[in-house]
Order: structure tokens, then C-alpha cells, then sequence
């Protein structure tokens, strides 16, 4: 074989070919290099930018940044846990540091529901609403955007315009304007989480419409049948698996989103987090992070199972 390689060069076309990889591959590497020296280049100004923000200060701090997590070792292991359960300290000296009971939410005389546990129910209620306000709107809306279901340009692009506008804010800063008209509470952050999530899911929705098998649609369009029998016998079979997972996934994020908004008196455990911190109250910091945590997991846990119901068990068996 070699020696035939040796007898019979590469042709024209094919040396063209390798020097044309050759290009490509030195074009990439320059391409590489480049990116990463202007990484460089930004990563450095924005440390000096930082730097010269805190007056100079920022290198001097850096090597305290671990202080803060010492900080939040409490006096003994059990604190966190008597915190988070609104159970009375050994330690209690008459300040707020450790008096755990004070935010007890009695159902009854004797039965109580713990403060933390409480505000975080409150926090996933808040994310469950906004989260399912949000789905409905872009599944109302994103038929009228997709390409394939609405040959209107001028509402098609109003539609899309529309879910732009929803989505162009964070949900912080639209919960600030809500909180602004209409005080403290959950109120403002299920508003801002429920605009921020319609856009959001009606871009995701609007675009797997698009992506969406069209035979069915030419089947009851060829037998008379009108736009919304299009949608929803159509249409609607084929991509709720999709629409399902976005919202569990959109779910997840608001429950973290609105924890966030919670931080700026959007209400639930939020608002209790930032006092806790602010304040030096160790355990209880500990033992909110620790509920979010936990709440975290069991939301995205509880979508797993909920997808494989939905979608299948065989869609999620490995490939022998």
C-alpha cells in the first residue's frame, strides 16, 4: 500500500483539498487565540473596574471573602435545625439572633407550621401560579406567531413583538415596578414572575409550533376543517410533550426567581434570607439555604417523574 502511495502522488484535487484544511485549521486557531486574549483583556478591566469602583478597595478585600462563610458556622450542629423547626435555643439572650419560636404560624393552640416551612410554601405557591398564568398566555399566544399557523405577517410579527416586550425585563425589575404601585407582598411578584413567564414560554412554544410535523395539519385543512380544529386536533397532540417540559422547567426557575424577588419584599422566604444575612443570624441562614435547597431538588425531581408519566418510560431507556 505504501509503496503504491509512493508511486502514485496525491492528485490536484486533493492536495487543493488539504490545503484548503490546512487554511481552515490555522483560521480556527487564530480564530481561538483571539477570542481568549480578549477574555483577557475584559476579565482585566472589569477587575479594575471593580477596583477602582470600591475606592481601591477590592484587592484589599479580597482575602477576606472567606470571613463570611465563617461566619455562618453557628455555636453547635443542632442550631440550624432548631431554627429551621422554630424550636427554643439553649442560647436565647433575649435578642433576635436566637429566638427561633417568635415566627411560629399556629394552626391551633398547640399545632404550628414552622416559619420557614410556611414562607417556603408560599414561595412555591408563587411560583406554581405565575407559572401556570404564564402557560396559559403563551399557549394562547404562540399559535399566533408561528410561521407555519398564522400566514399574517402584520399579526404574526405584533404577537412576536408583544412576547418581546414581556420578556425584555428581568423579573426583578418588573417586580420593582409592581411593588412600587402596589406595596409589599406576593402580589407583585406573581405579576412580574407571570409577564416574564408568558414571554418567555411563548417564544419556546411558538418556535417547537414550528418545528411541528405538518402532514396533520394538511390533512384536516384538505377536509374543511378550521383554524383552531387545526390547532387543536392538529396541532396540539404533537407538541404538548414539549410544552409540558418547558413548563417544568420555566417551574423550576421561578421558584428560584422567586426566592429573588422575595429579597426585595416580593414576599416568601426571599425577604426572611436577606434579614437573616444582613442581621449576622447564622443558624437561620443556614437552615434557609439548607429548605431551598431541599425544595430545589424536590421540584426537579417531582418534573422528572412527571415527564416520564407524560412522555413515557420507554423514551428514557438506555440504547442496548
Amino acid at each position: 500500500m505504501s509503496d503504491t502511495a509512493l508511486r502514485h502522488p496525491p492528485s490536484e484535487t486533493a492536495s487543493m483539498i488539504e490545503r484548503h484544511w490546512h487554511e481552515l485549521a490555522s483560521r480556527r486557531r487564530g480564530q481561538t487565540f483571539l477570542a481568549l486574549f480578549l477574555v483577557v483583556v475584559f476579565t482585566a478591566g472589569s477587575v479594575w473596574f471593580a477596583n477602582e469602583t470600591n475606592a481601591g478597595k477590592f484587592w484589599d478585600r479580597l482575602p477576606y471573602l472567606a470571613d463570611f462563610v465563617g461566619d455562618l458556622v453557628p455555636r453547635d450542629a443542632w442550631e440550624p435545625a432548631r431554627a429551621l423547626l422554630d424550636l427554643p435555643s439553649p442560647y436565647y439572650d433575649g435578642s433576635q439572633k436566637y429566638d427561633y419560636p417568635e415566627g411560629r404560624f399556629y394552626v391551633t393552640q398547640t399545632l404550628y407550621v414552622p416559619e420557614y416551612v410556611q414562607k417556603i410554601v408560599e414561595t412555591v405557591n408563587i411560583a406554581i401560579f405565575s407559572t401556570g398564568v404564564g402557560f396559559c398566555l403563551g399557549f394562547a399566544l404562540c399559535f399566533f406567531a408561528a410561521r407555519n399557523m398564522m400566514p399574517n405577517a402584520y399579526v404574526r410579527g405584533a404577537v412576536r413583538r408583544f412576547m418581546e416586550i414581556l420578556r425584555a425585563f428581568p423579573e426583578v425589575v418588573i417586580a420593582g415596578f409592581c411593588l412600587a404601585i402596589l406595596s409589599l407582598g406576593p402580589v407583585p411578584a406573581i405579576i412580574a414572575l407571570s409577564v416574564h413567564t408568558t414571554g418567555a414560554l411563548g417564544k419556546m412554544f411558538f418556535e417547537v409550533v414550528e418545528n411541528a410535523d405538518m402532514r396533520p395539519d394538511e390533512g384536516l385543512r384538505a377536509v374543511g376543517a378550521t383554524w383552531l380544529e387545526r390547532v387543536w386536533f392538529g396541532m396540539v397532540p404533537q407538541v404538548m410533550p414539549n410544552f409540558v417540559s418547558y413548563f417544568l422547567l420555566r417551574l423550576e426557575i421561578n421558584v428560584r426567581a422567586s426566592t429573588i424577588i422575595g429579597a426585595v419584599g416580593g414576599g416568601g422566604i426571599g425577604e426572611l434570607l436577606r434579614l437573616s444575612i444582613g442581621q449576622g443570624h447564622p443558624a437561620k441562614t443556614l437552615a434557609i439555604v439548607f429548605l431551598l435547597f431541599c425544595t430545589i431538588i424536590a421540584v426537579d425531581q417531582f418534573s422528572a417523574w412527571l415527564r416520564r408519566k407524560l412522555v413515557g418510560e420507554q423514551s428514557f431507556r438506555a440504547v442496548a
